[in-house]
């Protein structure tokens, strides 16, 4: 098979460093350029994903792909590759909490500014990384072709980004919607959960959760949405289609505690939906922010981590009453196949010895 050359955007962030590694240990590409606004000394990178930015045919640009000169920049050839078969958008604001003005910025005008130079430079094919959340789906798992109702903020610009990624002529684009992504490097997916189990471990309570067990929040490895990203670069027919990317554990807010429970030897029970229908959500995600920053800290200092990027910061986004099933049978109708079918406690344990290895996760609260 004839090798490509890639252009990841977003690169040094969580899905983009998982794709880096998983092109160059495959063995999957002649060139690979990482753009991204922060560079990879600073980015909470592993050892082995540090390793990756030495490899002679992977290169680091820095640009602010909000703006247009910067993004134009981050596309021009070079010595190494005169134009680019694969473009992957993995870039843009993924931080809860923000304003609609940030949104607009740091998704929908970054992602259309990427796309139309991809369009420009005819690239073989542009992903685009958006999200799953584009409708609460209690009884159904939600399709790519039913109606949307997107229940975040950042879901719901990634919308508008598809929206306008359509209408861009000359455009070979994918795009994919994942379900909660989680791996090596994850630090919003599952993490504030697994960081929450490991608090409350600490302190020998409960941990209570609003609604119930059946809240829907379907799962994802990392190195199946890598997978699922090659796989439409090199499946012609993926072209302007849209696909869900999700694993086979159909997992909920019961079946994730259970593994929680499994791990960390605690206790999970839930106020139900009655009582939580009543409850003011940002004051409840105070509440338990409050509770939970307190013990992180004293368990970070006690393990001498003066600086770290987890948190088991809640944001109300977090705590509604919406369910994330996907239906993700259009790409395994195409021909995709996943590696990591279902969430368990060994992946879990994963990412928390990585983030111990990197003493950024306090080894007093190892499970």
């Amino acid at each position: 098979m004839e090798k490509r050359t890639a252009l990841i955007l977003g690169g040094c962030g969580f899905i983009g460093r998982n794709l880096l590694d998983f092109l160059i240990t495959n063995n999957l590409v002649q060139f690979v350029r990482i753009v991204d606004k922060v560079p990879p000394q600073v980015a909470w990178l592993n050892s082995r994903h540090q390793e990756l930015f030495n490899n002679p045919i992977v290169e680091f640009k820095s640009a602010n792909l909000i703006n247009n000169e910067s993004c134009k920049n981050a596309f021009a050839s070079s010595t190494q590759v005169d134009c680019w078969d694969y473009v992957i958008n993995c870039a843009g604001e993924t931080k809860l909490g923000h304003t609609d003005p940030v949104y607009k910025e740091g998704i929908l005008k970054l992602s259309i500014n990427c796309a139309s130079q991809a369009a420009l430079k005819q690239v073989k094919c542009y992903v685009e990384i958006s999200s799953g959340q584009m409708m609460s789906s209690e009884k159904t798992p939600h399709k790519e072709d039913s109606q949307t109702q997107p229940w975040t903020m950042i879901a719901a610009w990634k919308k508008k980004a598809e929206d306008e990624i359509k209408n861009i002529e000359n455009l070979n684009y994918v795009i994919l919607r994942p379900a909660i992504v989680y791996g090596i490097g994850d630090k919003t997916g599952l993490t504030p959960r697994i960081l929450g189990a490991a608090i409350y471990k600490q302190l020998g309570e409960t941990m209570k959760l609003l609604w119930n067990a059946d809240l829907g929040f379907n799962t994802l490895h990392v190195e199946d949405l890598c997978r699922a990203i090659w796989f439409v670069c090199q499946n012609s027919n993926s072209v302007g289609q849209v696909f869900n990317v999700v694993d086979d554990s159909n997992s909920n807010q019961g079946s994730i505690s259970d593994l929680l429970i499994d791990l960390f030897h605690i206790n999970v029970g839930y106020y139900g939906n009655m009582l939580s229908s009543v409850v003011d959500i940002a004051a409840a995600a105070d509440e338990a922010n409050d509770k939970h920053l307190g013990p992180w800290a004293e368990a970070c200092r006690a393990d001498g981590i003066e600086n770290t990027p987890l948190s088991p910061h809640m944001d109300p986004e977090l705590l509604l009453n919406k369910h994330l099933r996907l239906d993700g049978s259009k790409l395994k109708n195409f021909g995709f196949q996943l590696k990591w079918p279902k969430l368990t406690c060994e992946k879990i344990k994963e990412i928390i010895d990585d983030y111990i290895d990197m003493k950024i996760f306090p080894h007093c609260l190892r499970p």
